[in-house]
């Protein structure tokens, strides 16, 4: 899939350091840097509202970006985004620059289709997804939105590896010394468990009657003690009131 490049607008910062950084985030703007491309690095500052209004379209770090600062172009694609811990808000880019006809690492989501069509998914299994990105070195201009996986016919038990996905005929994988796996469809574990629990009940439940007969002749025989042994205390009790007499 091709893709255009965004223009970036930004501003050449001339000190590099961290009090530097902090004066260009007091102005309202993100300090950045470019590097490669045999250049030396190169410090800028880029303006936040407009920083943030291409974070948040999603696929930041994969997407071909021209910077103009002030004047001065450069074809660059995000390869490190700092956000704050706490108010969750770019603080810093690194920006990497690419070459007219240069090959780039990127990684590309993956996104999986007809999960209704899958018997595994609809008997309750679960989708384990192991990988949702996958590295790959493409050309700039056609670096893939994503790869597509289809659930459709997967039992429980079925496992999808990167085979199965096909790749643009200018993509390579770097990862090439085996057959990775990027998802697989496991049964739910609720239901497995569900059935030894049962199983080891059912013994326990119809072993309830029996201990409550046993308990209930344990229970009757110091009842049966208790009015044996107090026929002869009433005969005691008896005899001084018949002597009186």
């Amino acid at each position: 899939m091709a893709q255009h490049s965004i223009e970036l607008k930004a501003t050449a910062r001339p000190r590099a350091g961290k009090g530097a950084a902090r004066q260009a985030r007091r102005e309202g703007k993100v300090p950045a840097v470019i590097y490669g491309d045999g250049q030396s690095p190169e410090t800028i500052a880029l303006d936040y509202n407009e920083l943030w209004k291409q974070v948040l379209k999603g696929h930041f770090t994969s997407t071909v970006f021209e910077l103009d600062v002030e004047g001065k172009k450069s074809r660059v694609i995000p390869r490190d985004l700092q956000v704050d811990p706490v108010k969750d808000q770019p603080v810093h880019v690194d920006f990497m620059r690419i070459g007219k006809d240069g090959r780039i690492r990127v990684e590309v989501p993956v996104r999986f289709i007809n999960d209704q069509l899958s018997p595994g998914l609809k008997r309750g299994g679960v989708l384990n997804i192991v990988r949702h990105d996958i590295e790959v070195i493409c050309p700039y201009d056609h670096i893939p939105a994503f790869f597509e996986i289809d659930l459709t016919g997967l039992e429980i038990g079925r496992s999808i590896h990167i085979s199965a996905v096909k790749l643009p005929k200018d993509a390579e994988l770097t990862i090439k010394d085996r057959d990775f796996t990027i998802a697989t469809i496991a049964g739910a574990v609720k239901q497995e468990e569900e059935a030894p629990v049962a199983a080891a009940a059912a013994p326990a439940e119809g072993a309830a009657p029996a201990a409550g007969a046993e308990a209930a002749k344990a229970g009757a025989a110091p009842a049966a003690a208790k009015g044996g042994a107090a026929a002869p205390a009433a005969k005691a009790a008896a005899a001084p009131a018949a002597k009186k007499k």
